[in-house]
């Protein structure tokens, strides 16, 4: 399959997930007498408030017209879609200055590790393309996992939140961050749809967790921003933290996360608590046996 049918069947695929979600009234059309045969809004019932033709609107979903953008637009309207989701969709379309589809490993940029070497009480990790983990500080190590000993071709966080028992342990609220990574990933599948490592990834993890699978056909989508994240460490205890992205200039598939806590809260006692620790960890490798 081209790169094209593999955008134009995700997008029939994410068309239906998103109308299927939506009723009638949600959308100011009456409702029907009797039970409906279809979950959600009708392919009739979409072409209709987007001002297209069913037959128009039919061909989309099975990939066999390309969308305009005016089209997409009132489609974006139609099936309430957030900023995230109407990128995605454009994506998929081909209406965004495609991104040069590189192959070669990713190194973090020297900027971003001397940066990350200046952090000593700011957990730190640089992400790469598929979320893939491209370095971290001592910190970062202590609040989720020593990442040294994941091999590298496994050092990726979408795996890590599905598959990693002391990441996963981590999270009150697994579900909530388990479903935001992936619908994260699934942007990054709508930006290079041929990426082979992205692709073993998501057909390992759909045999090995049934969760990844049922969310994965969801078609949820997410851009990075920044947010808060509740963990319940096993030394400190419960932490919040604000977490927030700073792209790299020279390479803008590497992003800086930080998390941070609110100075004055118990979060940021904590915090500064475990960097210490870490910090004699280091100097003194016996003081954590």
């Amino acid at each position: 399959m081209s790169s094209s049918d593999a955008h134009h069947s995700e997008l029939g695929a994410f068309l239906r997930a998103r109308r299927g979600e939506l009723t009638p009234a949600e959308v100011g059309l009456p409702g029907s007498a009797g039970r409906r045969r279809v979950k959600g809004l009708r392919r009739e019932e979409v072409a209709l408030l987007a001002s297209i033709s069913p037959d128009y609107y039919t061909r989309l979903e099975q990939g066999r017209r390309q969308a305009s953008e005016p089209v997409l637009d009132a489609l974006a309207r139609v099936l309430r879609l957030d900023d995230g989701e109407r990128a995605y969709m454009f994506e998929l379309s081909g209406r965004d200055a495609a991104r040069p589809r590189r192959r070669i490993p990713q190194k973090v940029q020297p900027q971003l590790r001397r940066l990350l070497d200046d952090l000593s009480t700011t957990p730190g990790v640089v992400l790469g393309r598929r979320t893939d983990i491209l370095a971290w500080n001592p910190l970062a190590a202590a609040l989720f996992t020593d990442f040294a000993r994941i091999p590298e071709a496994q050092r990726n966080f979408v795996r890590l939140v599905f598959r990693e028992p002391a990441i996963r342990s981590l999270y009150p609220d697994w579900e909530w961050v388990a479903q935001t990574s992936l619908a994260q990933l699934r942007m990054e599948a709508a930006r290079d749809p041929d990426d082979p490592r992205l692709a073993a990834l998501v057909g390992e993890l759909s045999l090995q967790d049934p969760d990844f699978r049922r969310w994965w056909g969801a078609h949820r989508v997410a851009v990075q921003g920044s947010g808060t994240k509740v963990l319940h460490h096993p030394v400190v205890g419960r932490l919040t933290l604000d977490w927030s992205f700073l792209t790299c200039a020279d390479d803008p598939d590497q992003q800086l996360i930080t998390l941070t806590a609110e100075p004055g809260t118990a979060s940021h006692d904590r915090l500064r608590i475990l960097a210490s620790w870490t910090a004699r960890s280091a100097d003194d490798p016996a003081a954590d046996r």
